[in-house]
């Protein structure tokens, strides 16, 4: 795909959505923190329903060491996975005490330093939290960008690579974001929704099959 058209299908995101932000639904930067350790193999509507009734007694790391691991994991039960994320909540919450002054860092190595959280969650948090340019690819940003033909790669870490090095600046902010809701609402995994696709007609995927 030639730079023309990725500025073109970039576009016409940026004028259906100009400014799209995450699902999850937080209210402080210690709680989008928590409820993206919260979203690994789980529904950003799991973890919302899930952190609507923990924030409510627990959205410091003060309150959930207080709370402690085992009513964690009650709270925490309905997602995946739920005993360790409920331990690296515990030892996220008691890192930012000890060491951060109760301030979530702004790099990339530092982030990946807590415990649950990856490279994906660290761009997410330096792109929401930070306002820096970095473009977290998850299962929807890897789909989208290999199926159309935006951005091909063989893993997430060369999907990224090629994200960083072909989307102008003006979009990196945001791209994530778009990415992220055409694959679950429109490029799906199955049942792809082409017929409704905001840029089908620059998708290689639709252009290259039969129908």
């Amino acid at each position: 795909m030639n730079r023309k058209i990725r500025y073109k299908i970039l576009s016409l995101f940026h004028i259906h959505q100009p400014h799209p932000k995450t699902e999850l639904v937080f209210s402080s930067d210690f709680e989008l923190l928590v409820s993206l350790i919260l979203s690994a193999q789980s529904t950003d509507d799991m973890v919302n329903k899930t952190t609507f009734l923990l924030f409510k007694v627990a959205n410091t790391p003060e309150s959930i060491l207080q709370l402690g691991i085992k009513k964690l994991k009650n709270y925490i039960r309905s997602v995946g996975l739920y005993n360790n994320k409920a331990q690296y909540i515990i030892n996220t919450s008691l890192l930012l005490l000890e060491k951060y002054n109760n301030q979530i860092p702004n790099t990339r190595v530092e982030l990946e330093s807590f415990p649950g959280i990856g490279r994906k969650i660290a761009n997410i948090i330096l792109n929401v939290l930070f306002d820096k340019k970095t473009i977290a690819v998850d299962t929807h940003v890897f789909r989208v960008s290999n199926r159309t033909g935006f951005a091909i790669g063989e893993n997430v870490i060369k999907v990224e690579k090629k994200l960083i090095k072909v989307v102008p600046s003006i979009f990196k902010k945001n791209i994530h974001f778009w990415f992220v809701y055409h694959g679950r609402y429109v490029c799906k995994a199955r049942k792809q929704s082409c017929h409704i696709c905001l840029i089908n007609k620059f998708c290689e995927f639709i252009n290259n099959k039969s129908i």
